[in-house]
Parts: C-alpha cells; sequence; structure tokens
C-alpha cells in the first residue's frame, strides 16, 4: 500500500487518476477528511464543541468557508481542528481498509492524501496503513499557473502553497518521485513506472 502525496497544484490527483486506470484502489483520504465533518459524520460534533457555534450555518452544521476561515494561517487553531478530525479520518479509513482486506482479493491500494507529511493520517494502529511514500512535484512556475487557471489569485495559491510542507520535507519521505515538469503523457509514464515496481513488473526507481 502507497501513500500518495504532493503540494497544490503538483499534479497528485492527476497521478492518483492514472492509478486508478492501472487497476489501483484509490482511496481519496482528503474526500474522507470532507465525510467526517458533514452531517453525522465522525467528527462533526466535536469539532463543534472545539470551535462554537461561529464555524456553524443556519441548520447548526459544519460550514466549510467559516472553519476554514478559522484555521487558516493560525497553527494552534489548525491543530486543534486536527487533533479531532485526524483520528476520525484514520478510523474511517482503517474500517474501509479492513472491508478490502474481507474481499480477500491481492490489490494495490494508493491513499491519496495532501497532508501526509505535515500529519499521521494512513499511519494506522491495525498495521494497514501505508508502507511506501509516492510524491508527485513540480516546480512553483509551472503550479502557480495550474492554481490560477483554478480560480485563485497568485497571492492566494502563494499562500496555499507555503502552508504546506517543503518539497524537501515530502522528498525525504519518499520512496518514489514523480517530477511532473513536463506533458501529461509524461506524467501518465511516470505513474506507469512507480505502477510496475509497486506491482513487482519492474524494480522501478525505488529510493529507500
Amino acid at each position: 500500500m502507497a501513500g500518495l502525496t504532493g503540494g497544490i497544484g503538483a499534479g497528485k490527483s492527476t497521478a492518483a487518476g492514472r492509478f486508478a486506470q492501472l487497476g489501483a484502489v484509490v482511496i481519496d483520504v482528503d474526500a474522507i477528511g470532507r465525510e467526517v465533518l458533514a452531517a453525522g459524520g465522525r467528527a462533526e460534533q466535536g469539532v463543534i464543541d472545539a470551535f462554537g457555534s461561529n464555524i456553524t450555518d443556519d441548520r447548526g452544521r459544519i460550514d466549510r468557508a467559516k472553519l476554514a476561515a478559522e484555521v487558516f494561517g493560525r497553527p494552534g487553531r489548525l491543530a486543534a481542528l486536527e487533533a479531532v478530525s485526524h483520528p476520525a479520518i484514520n478510523a474511517e479509513l482503517d474500517r474501509r481498509l479492513q472491508r478490502l482486506a474481507e474481499e480477500g482479493e491481492a490489490q494495490v491500494v494508493i491513499l491519496d492524501m495532501a497532508v501526509l507529511a505535515e500529519s499521521r493520517l494512513g499511519q494506522l494502529e491495525s498495521g494497514r496503513g501505508y508502507t511506501c511514500v509516492v510524491v508527485v512535484e513540480a516546480p512553483e512556475h509551472i503550479r502557480l499557473p495550474r492554481l490560477i487557471e483554478r480560480g485563485l489569485t497568485a497571492e492566494q495559491a502563494r499562500a496555499r502553497m507555503a502552508s504546506q510542507a517543503a518539497d524537501g520535507q515530502r522528498r525525504a519521505l519518499a520512496d518514489y518521485v514523480i517530477v511532473n515538469d513536463g506533458s501529461p503523457e509524461e506524467l501518465a509514464a511516470a505513474v506507469d513506472g512507480v505502477w510496475a515496481a509497486l506491482t513487482g513488473g519492474s524494480p522501478g526507481q525505488r529510493r529507500r
């Protein structure tokens, strides 16, 4: 099982899509993070208890925009959120991985997660967590236009990049590094190479 990560705009999601095309079971850990905060989610009440009604909408549910404004650029508040949400995410992730294991089929599982380097997400007490790390990276001058195309301003894009782990932090954890500074076809080929290594078809370029 591999943890797949990369900075915003680096192409992690595109790489995850390619892994899925090749036959991997891709679990979007970031999506689980949204689910645990949704109505009835594992972390909903705990987050409301921690932050109060100022992060809720008129129905008493978590308003993600209000929550984001509360924690962005405020490490202490972000840590308070993660103290509640991350255990809930790991619990839900563990449940899904247990279900996959019970199905009994040999499968390559990819955990698609933005904050692998910054957290313990995917490191499960059950031992079912990721066992290697794949990092997708791209230089800032390539990432910035991609983020602007998504609707961010240059200032917002730089702030988002600065709030994440540095490339060197992710690279230090990586077993495989995919540099996404070329064409979509080159990215797909690089993912194919890592897939071959993960499935035993080729030794690939494992770094550890």
